[in-house]
């Protein structure tokens, strides 16, 4: 999944959960700055990070294995 869609996805989530940005990140307990770049698609979080901000907004990260053909 491409690192643009996948901020989209939190951007939206947070917003249907009216949790600010600071806020957000607060709760996961990552920086504010990194949100920011994660929602704006960019940067490169690390699993840890995504999985923080999964667990606070009720989300599960799922990883897929795609075969090659």
């Amino acid at each position: 999944m491409l690192i643009k869609t996948l901020g989209e996805i939190i951007k939206r989530r947070r917003k249907e959960l009216s949790i600010t940005q600071p806020h957000l990140a607060e709760l996961a307990k990552v920086s504010t700055n990194t949100l920011y770049k994660l929602e704006r698609g960019q940067g490169n979080p690390s699993l840890d990070v995504l999985n923080k901000l999964a667990e606070v907004l009720g989300m599960e990260l799922t990883l897929e294995v795609k075969k090659r053909h």
